[in-house]
C-alpha cells in the first residue's frame, strides 16, 4: 500500500522464458482488457475471454502488449507453432508494476494459459524515423492479481 498512486512507466513483462530485464522483454505498452462478470441469471460470474469476444464487447478480450523491434523472433516464433496448429506450449504472462525505485513490486498480474492470437507490425516509412512497433495480443484462461 502507498501514500500515492504508481507511475505507468515502471514494469516488467516475463514470459517465463527468459530473463524479463533482457532487451526482448522490454515492453514499452501493456493495455490489459477489461476483466468483466456476466451477471445473467443474477450470480456474478468472471467471464473468460471467449465469452467476452462472443458478446461483441467494444474493448479487446485480450492482453495486448507493444514493443519496439530489436531483431528477435521469440515471439514471431511462439504465433507461429501456434498458427501452424503445433499447439504452442501455454504460458503464465506476469506484468509487474514497479515502483519508481524499480525494485519494488507495487502490483503482479499473472494471466494464465496464455496464447498468441494476433502478431502485426508497424508500416515501415521512409520519410519517418520512428520506432517500427511489434504487437502480440494474448488469449488467455484467467487473471490473478497479488
Amino acid at each position: 500500500m502507498r501514500d500515492r498512486p504508481c507511475a505507468n512507466s515502471n514494469f516488467l513483462v516475463d514470459f517465463g522464458t527468459a530473463d524479463p530485464r533482457s532487451a526482448s522483454a522490454g515492453f514499452s505498452e501493456v493495455v490489459f482488457p477489461a476483466f468483466t462478470l456476466d451477471l445473467a441469471g443474477g450470480r456474478a460470474e468472471a467471464t473468460d475471454a471467449s465469452e467476452v469476444a462472443s458478446t461483441g464487447a467494444a474493448a479487446s478480450p485480450f492482453l495486448v502488449l507493444r514493443r519496439g523491434v530489436v531483431g528477435s523472433l521469440d515471439l514471431y516464433a511462439w504465433w507461429n507453432k501456434a498458427r501452424r496448429g503445433k499447439a504452442p506450449l501455454r504460458r503464465t504472462v506476469k506484468v509487474e508494476l514497479l515502483a519508481e525505485d524499480r525494485s519494488t513490486v507495487v502490483l503482479t498480474w499473472r494471466f494464465r494459459n496464455a496464447r498468441p492470437v494476433s502478431l502485426s507490425y508497424t508500416p515501415l516509412r521512409a520519410v519517418e524515423g520512428s520506432v517500427v512497433v511489434e504487437t502480440l495480443e494474448l488469449a488467455f484462461d484467467r487473471v490473478e492479481m497479488s
